[in-house]
C-alpha cells in the first residue's frame, strides 16, 4: 500500500467534507431609540462597525444534526442555539443534508457585540457555499432578518448606518484602522429588555448619518448612545468604564449596543492594565 497517497486521500476528503469561518464582533457607534413599533420592536439609528474580535464555527458533514461548542460556555440547550436555529431556517427551503456545526465562543455573551448574530450569519454564508444553494448577499440578509435584528449586517460585514429595527441598511464611508481600539468587558450582564425598558423614544434632532460625518474629535459631544443613561444608573461600574477609557486619552468612547461592553478610540497605542484586573481587556481590536 501506498501509505503516502493513502493520507494525502485521507486530508483531501477532509478537506472537502468540512468547512470553518471566522464571525467577528462589532460595536454601535451611536444608538437613537426613535419609536416604538406597533409589533413590539423599537425603531433605532445606529451606525455598526466590524471589530476584529472573533468567534471560530464550523460545519462538518453527519448523519444527523448535531451541536458542540467550545471556549465560553453558551447559555441554553444545544437546540436552542442561534446557528441550529440557522440551519433550521435554511433547512426549510433547501434539501441541505444533516451537518455537526461546531462553535468556539469567543466573543464574549452579553456584551452588546452582536456575537450570536455574527455566529448565525456566518453559518449562512457557510451553508450557501457548501452546498450551493446559490443564496444572493441580499437573499441571505433575508433569512437572517428572521433570526435577529443585527444578524444581517455580518452578511456583507462592512461599516453602514443602520436604521429601522435595525436591520436596513445604507453603506458609509468610514475607516477607523488607524487608530487604537479598545474594548473593556465588565463582569456586568445586561438584560437587553431591561435596557429598553429605561427608554423613551423620541426622533433624534440631527440623524447619525450625518453625525457620523463629523471628525472623530466632535463624536464626544455630539454622538449618544440612548442606552447609556439608564444602564449606567443600573450598572455604575459601566458608566466608570466609559469615564476611564476618556481618562487615558480616549478620543471617543462609548457603550456598544445594550451593554455591558464599553470600548474607547485612541489616536496611539495604549495600555489600560488597571482595567485588567476586574474585567476582560481586548486590545487593537
Amino acid at each position: 500500500m501506498n501509505y503516502a497517497r493513502e493520507r494525502n486521500n485521507v486530508l483531501l476528503q477532509a478537506v472537502y467534507t468540512h468547512m470553518i469561518a471566522f464571525p467577528n464582533a462589532k460595536i454601535n457607534i451611536g444608538l437613537n431609540v426613535t419609536r416604538k413599533r406597533e409589533d413590539g420592536y423599537h425603531d433605532l439609528e445606529t451606525i455598526f462597525y466590524p471589530l476584529l474580535i472573533k468567534d471560530a464555527v464550523e460545519i462538518i458533514e453527519a448523519s444527523e444534526l448535531k451541536f458542540s461548542s467550545t471556549g465560553i460556555l453558551i447559555p441554553g440547550s444545544a437546540g436552542e442555539n442561534i446557528c441550529v436555529k440557522a440551519y433550521n431556517l435554511l433547512k426549510k427551503d433547501f434539501s441541505i443534508p444533516p451537518v455537526h456545526i461546531h462553535l468556539h465562543k469567543h466573543i464574549p455573551i452579553g456584551a452588546g457585540l452582536g456575537g450570536g448574530s455574527a455566529d448565525a450569519a456566518f453559518l449562512i454564508k457557510l451553508l450557501n457555499e457548501k452546498f450551493t444553494l446559490g443564496l444572493s448577499a441580499a437573499e441571505m440578509e433575508n433569512y437572517a432578518r428572521c433570526i435577529g435584528a443585527d444578524c444581517a449586517f455580518f452578511i456583507n460585514n462592512k461599516p453602514v448606518y443602520a436604521f429601522e429595527k435595525g436591520d436596513v441598511f445604507e453603506n458609509i464611508t468610514l475607516n477607523l484602522s488607524e487608530y487604537y481600539k479598545v474594548l473593556v468587558m465588565p463582569p456586568v450582564h445586561v438584560s437587553t429588555q431591561s435596557a429598553y425598558s429605561g427608554i423613551k423614544a423620541k426622533q433624534a434632532e440631527v440623524s447619525l448619518k450625518e453625525l457620523i460625518n463629523l471628525p472623530i474629535e466632535e463624536w464626544k459631544n455630539q454622538i449618544k448612545n440612548d442606552f447609556e443613561d439608564s444602564v449606567f444608573s443600573k450598572y455604575p461600574l459601566i458608566g466608570d468604564l466609559k469615564k476611564a477609557l476618556y481618562d487615558y486619552g480616549a478620543v471617543y468612547a462609548s457603550m456598544s449596543g445594550s451593554g455591558a461592553s464599553v470600548y474607547g478610540i485612541f489616536k496611539d497605542k495604549v495600555s489600560v492594565a488597571e482595567l485588567e484586573e476586574e474585567n476582560q481587556v481586548f486590545y487593537n481590536v
